[in-house]
């Protein structure tokens, strides 16, 4: 996910967004366990789309941007 689309949603949006993206990784990380992932640089992927959420998730709240 890109940061402008991120950047666009409010607080209670990208908390949303942060499940999302943990939970696509929880499978992810099974799916590497159980050997049935080809793709192991989607695991890389979505660490970084989690990490980009929280950020701009800790500079909303920082800014005192409220759940609307």
């Amino acid at each position: 996910m890109k940061t402008t689309e991120l950047r666009q949603k409010d607080v209670a949006g990208l908390q949303a967004e942060v499940k999302e993206l943990q939970k696509a990784h929880f499978g992810l990380r099974m799916q590497k366990a159980t050997q049935q992932l080809n793709n192991t640089d989607a695991l890389r992927l979505a660490r970084r789309d989690i990490a980009r959420a929280k950020t701009i998730l800790v500079e909303k709240q920082a800014t005192g941007q409220s759940a609307k």
